[in-house]
């Protein structure tokens, strides 16, 4: 029996899947450090993203 491979997805792709689970998570606990830690993630996940865009962005220049 073969398995069945899905296509990759990319990592901006993953990175939004993620910070839409974290935040769904983070509405149904209450105020307090297990939240905070959980929207601290989210907001790491939303740099990655931006610093992802940036390094994928066609005016980024190679060094010389």
């Amino acid at each position: 029996m073969q398995r069945r491979r899905s296509k990759p997805h990319s990592f901006a792709e993953r990175l939004a899947e993620e910070r839409i689970r974290l935040q769904l998570w983070a509405e149904t606990l209450p105020s307090g450090p297990a939240k905070q830690q959980l929207l601290q993630k989210i907001q790491q996940i939303e740099t990655a993203d931006r610093i992802d865009k940036w390094l994928s962005s066609p005016g980024l220049q190679p060094p010389r």
